[in-house]
């Protein structure tokens, strides 16, 4: 079932925003468990890499080549560790908190801004696989809110520690969530006016690099680094069968 850009641009919105459930937490009393948030961003790996491969991917196959759509993936994938290498951020969990004020709060501006770029392609990601099927744009987008939530708390919690403000630290997390929605909104102005069907099918197979790229740079060691020994890869494989289960049932 395909979507209009007015429901794909509110999906990216809503899962870019989930940084403020992030910055809820880190302004609350304590952090969630880490056996949680191991368990959550393997689940969000797992959707995200079956996705990826059995749904977007092939997708772009099925528009235009085998060849064609490879380079794409691959494509996406560089666009991706350009990024990374360009701008790097890390989580809570990678952070030392035992700094004085004014390097907590460059710490806490640094990955705002780290996360704010990183979220410009997961954006366009959400948009672009909503205007092909509204249940895949739904998945991914879900996928994206989970590991948008440490991105958040990974903002808030040294901003807030530095300052002692709530709402500069709700602000900033706010802020590094707004880049998805921006991205959706490129996409839409640089993409809708190319979107013939083999076009669509390229983008989709770059998207899918990209958020492999994703999944096994960012979300599988940030798991590992907050999840005990078997929680991550036990949130990756129920990620990965509910992702597959869902797919077979709209099929």
């Amino acid at each position: 079932m395909q979507a209009d850009w007015i429901t794909a641009f509110l999906l990216t919105t809503a899962a870019g925003l989930s940084t403020t459930i992030g910055a809820l937490i880190g302004i609350s009393v304590k952090k969630p468990g880490s056996q949680f948030m191991g368990f959550t961003l393997g689940f969000s790996a797992g959707v995200m890499i079956l996705v990826s491969f059995v749904e977007l991917l092939q997708a772009g196959i099925e528009s235009t080549s085998f060849f064609t759509a490879h380079i794409a993936f691959f494509a996406g994938m560089i666009l991706f560790f350009a990024v990374d290498f360009f701008v790097p951020h890390e989580y809570i969990g990678q952070q030392d908190h035992h700094k004085k004020s004014s390097s907590l709060m460059r710490t806490g501006l640094l990955v705002a801004l780290g996360i704010g770029i990183h979220n410009l392609p997961e954006g366009m990601a959400t948009f672009v696989g909503t205007l092909e099927d509204m249940h895949v744009g739904v998945a991914i987008a879900v996928a994206i809110a989970i590991h948008n939530i440490p991105e958040g708390l990974a903002v808030a919690a040294p901003i807030y520690a530095a300052t002692g403000s709530k709402r500069k630290a709700f602000f900033w997390s706010f802020l590094s969530g707004v880049s998805e929605p921006v991205g959706a909104g490129l996409a839409a102005l640089i993409l809708l006016p190319f979107l013939s069907p083999q076009f669509l099918g390229i983008v989709l197979a770059g998207v899918a690099g990209i958020m492999v790229a994703i999944s096994i740079d960012e979300l599988v060691p940030a798991a590992k680094s907050y999840g005990h020994e078997h929680t991550p890869i036990l949130g990756f494989i129920f990620g990965m069968m509910i992702m597959a289960l869902s797919l077979h049932i709209l099929q």
